[in-house]
């Protein structure tokens, strides 16, 4: 007990250490980063330095709400849940704060282990939700995200697949790369063809919702 104590112990020391850190200093490496068989390319830019396409694509595309919420979609977590029990693929309802405690803190994978994960997974979502801004989860993201084979980022993905800076990115340019975001080895940003081509019209015409409502007022205030 005396052992599982300390245990408990260190790692809230830990995490809540890092997060303090990372509020404040750019992720160096993210473990999805170090066990990319592909290697991993990569180009820390401040959100500053991001174009606000990019920033709106995302938030049209992965989480609507996420001026809105505390880390959590619930509504998006039930419906998952419902079309799960229905059976096929499974399918998460995550948002950007999560992906973001993923990405930076834990690793990717399935299996029994994703059980283990889900629950660091909500328990760092809360410490970043916490400490740092909404601002800060948001430019984390966009920098640790796999945006391609061996490419993390949307710097690195905006150099690969446009040969420009995030910061002169267009919404056409940032909708394809937000529609790519959930399977970048698999979904193309160059030339994209049927659903993911689709899907990425729709979150460009989504861009100018996000704009229009204010949905990245916490990010833009």
């Amino acid at each position: 007990m005396r052992f599982v104590s300390r245990l408990i112990i260190w790692f809230l020391v830990i995490s809540v250490g890092l997060t303090i850190v990372y509020k404040f200093v750019p992720v160096p490496v993210t473990l999805t980063m170090l066990f990319d068989e592909n290697g991993f390319e990569k180009d820390w830019t401040p959100l500053s330095r991001i174009d606000r396409n990019m920033v709106d694509a995302v938030i049209a595309a992965e989480d609507s709400k996420f001026c809105s919420h505390s880390g959590f979609d619930r509504e998006a977590i039930e419906q998952a849940m419902e079309r799960n029990a229905e059976g096929g693929r499974l399918r998460g309802g995550s948002t950007v704060s999560q992906q973001t405690a993923k990405n930076v803190f834990l690793w990717q994978g399935s299996g029994w282990s994703r059980y283990a994960r889900k629950g660091l997974e909500a328990w760092f979502t809360l410490l970043i939700e916490t400490i740092w801004t909404k601002r800060r989860i948001m430019e984390v993201y966009l920098n640790v995200a796999e945006t391609g084979i061996g490419t993390y980022g949307v710097e690195a993905g905006a150099q690969r697949y446009f040969g420009k800076p995030a910061t002169r990115l267009n919404r056409s340019e940032a909708a394809r790369m937000a529609a790519a975001l959930p399977q970048p080895k698999k979904r193309p940003v160059i030339s994209p063809g049927g659903f993911t081509r689709r899907y990425g019209n729709t979150i460009s015409a989504r861009i100018g919702v996000v704009r229009r409502d204010a949905l990245d007022a916490c990010i833009y205030e």
